[in-house]
């Protein structure tokens, strides 16, 4: 036991680099308590009743002070409320965040919120308690900005002073332990800060900011255009960062931002193809490691943000009814077959050094069919370090193939990765008539039978096969394959190997099964945080080193 725990932890601590290292440290000593700066004086932006901000987010604000996060009631019913143990850490970070205040209709509730910021700057004394952890406070910062250009009737001094120590308490308390998101985050409000005010602090928080973002706008978005993580969710996120910043400098017209923009504008077309071709028919994200619905921006939200508000082209690259797209950098696949849409990952669990939003999904799919999600990827509800994050993060919540009840990375602890898989042999051909994908990954080498999985993707306008094969003795291996809420599953011969799938839309398709024994469970798929929904799943459990399944379907729309 002991020899697994240290062996665990030298996999996931050998791919950190120095300063996540020395910062953890070093925010481990006890902290003393920020300074205040003060008030200090604002700019005035340019008024312009058409530069107001874009929305997405349905808001969280109910009446007498009551919200809802995470599909999650919570009242603020006093000043511990701010930090109730009975709620989760990432529901009090929703909480502090403020997004209420960039949510559609604040106009609307704008006395309402205006009293919740006073309330938070009363209730809220640095540094205590969830709001002052630097990435709520980087939205937060954010948030108030935004809110505040829109509303200077309702802006008072001592907000002003309360969103200057924030941002000189994020200054000090940078997020390099971590890096990846939170970075881009705290870099962001650094420079929304050094916007809002003016004077030396300001140019500090404005020079900080933008040396963060130069370094990590290079890092963190691959050639493809995706997001380092490998989370549609989260590159959706970080895709309306970069909408946010190149408002700002439309907003602010500072030279400093101004002379960022064409930059910023390149990198947010790449971000919005790689977006494109990683949404569903339904218009909502694929389900590859942390992703869900309704925690970011759908494609067509930034797509108005983008072309409405920034005069940024979105090209759509044209599609034909039989077409491929191969995201090399990032490793994901995208396939268009007549009225099927199949998304395949080929990729790398993400940056050696953060795999935190990661799960043991490499050589999953997902498959939508007459624009209804047919098979799917199993979503997340929760963070933290509970079973059912376990589960979500685990390889059976994925549409591949688990040997010897084993994850094919090494998932623990909420946000961590020890031994983790990665895709080798990749091939990809495309013909007049069908389309050809191969890979394996080693992600099992370290099991006795030193295993590799391989997997074949053969598509045409009406079938898609899916051929595994597992080099190494096992001692079992199961296939799973996670259907929509929406489709019914029926065994339509005596010996289990032909199914049919029933949509909901009226569509059916036909299963047929070869080289192992099929079983239909009932589970659940969660495709928001705190939503769960009854679904079924197909098990191929295998007889032989070699199995496969084949989907037909009729082609016409």
């Amino acid at each position: 036991m002991m020899l697994n725990w240290l062996r665990r932890y030298w996999h996931t601590l050998r791919y950190l680099r120095w300063q996540q290292i020395a910062y953890r440290l070093k925010y481990a000593l006890p902290r003393a308590v920020p300074r205040s700066v003060g008030v200090q004086k604002t700019r005035i932006w340019t008024r312009d009743p058409a530069n107001t901000w874009p929305m997405w987010m349905q808001a969280t604000l109910q009446k007498d002070l009551s919200f809802v996060f995470l599909n999650e009631a919570g009242t603020l019913s006093s000043p511990d409320s701010w930090n109730d143990p009975a709620h989760s850490k990432l529901w009090l970070y929703n909480l502090h965040y403020f997004n209420d205040l960039s949510a559609i209709g604040a106009q609307d509730r704008r006395d309402d919120l205006a009293r919740l910021v006073s309330r938070w700057i009363k209730e809220n004394p640095s540094p205590r308690g969830n709001g002052w952890e630097p990435y709520p406070t980087s939205l937060r910062i954010v948030n108030w900005i935004k809110w505040g250009s829109t509303q200077p009737d309702l802006v008072e001094q001592h907000w002003n002073a309360s969103l200057a120590d924030q941002a000189y308490a994020l200054s000090q308390r940078l997020e390099f332990h971590i890096l990846g998101n939170h970075l881009f985050a705290n870099a962001k409000a650094l420079i929304f800060a050094g916007a809002w005010f003016q004077g030396e602090l300001a140019e500090r928080w404005m020079s900080a900011g933008l040396k963060i973002l130069e370094r990590e706008i290079l890092e963190q978005f691959l050639p493809d255009g995706s997001h380092f993580e490998l989370s549609p969710m989260y590159h959706a996120t970080m895709t309306w960062d970069l909408c946010d910043l190149l408002m700002l400098a439309r907003l602010s017209n500072l030279t400093v931002l101004t002379t960022q923009v064409s930059k910023w504008k390149r990198v947010l077309k790449q971000a919005m193809v790689w977006l494109n071709f990683m949404t569903h028919p339904d218009g909502e994200v694929a389900f590859f490691n942390d992703s869900a619905m309704g925690a970011a921006p759908r494609y067509a939200d930034l797509k108005h943000y983008a072309e409405l508000f920034l005069d940024v082209e979105v090209k759509e690259r044209s599609v034909s009814d039989f077409d491929l797209f191969y995201a090399k950098s990032s490793g994901y696949c995208q396939i268009t077959a007549g009225p099927a849409a199949l998304f395949i990952d080929v990729a790398d669990v993400g940056p050696k050094y953060l795999p935190g939003h990661a799960h043991a999904d490499t050589l999953s799919f997902e498959l939508s069919l007459h624009g209804q999600r047919l098979f799917v990827n199993s979503g997340i509800s929760v963070y933290g370090e509970g079973s059912l994050r376990r589960y979500q993060r685990s390889t059976p919540a994925h549409n591949t193939v688990v040997i010897n009840g084993e994850d094919s990375s090494e998932t623990w602890a909420g946000f961590r990765v020890a031994r983790r898989a990665q895709p080798i042999n990749i091939k990809i051909q495309k013909y007049e008539n069908s389309i050809q994908i191969e890979a394996a990954h080693n992600g099992y080498l370290r099991l006795p039978g030193k295993n590799i999985h391989h997997r074949c993707w053969m598509v045409t306008k009406n079938t898609l096969k899916i051929a595994d094969s597992i080099e190494g003795k096992f001692n079992h291996a199961l296939a799973f394959f996670h259907l929509h809420p929406s489709v019914e599953a029926e065994v339509l011969d005596g010996e289990g190997q032909v199914l049919e799938l029933r949509v909901s839309n009226g569509h059916v398709a036909r299963m047929k099964v070869r080289g192992g024994a099929v079983s239909i469970g009932a589970g659940y798929w969660y495709p928001e945080f705190g939503l769960k929904l009854e679904n079924k799943h197909v098990i191929l459990n295998a007889q032989d080193a070699s199995f496969s399944i084949e989907i037909s379907w009729d082609e016409r729309f």
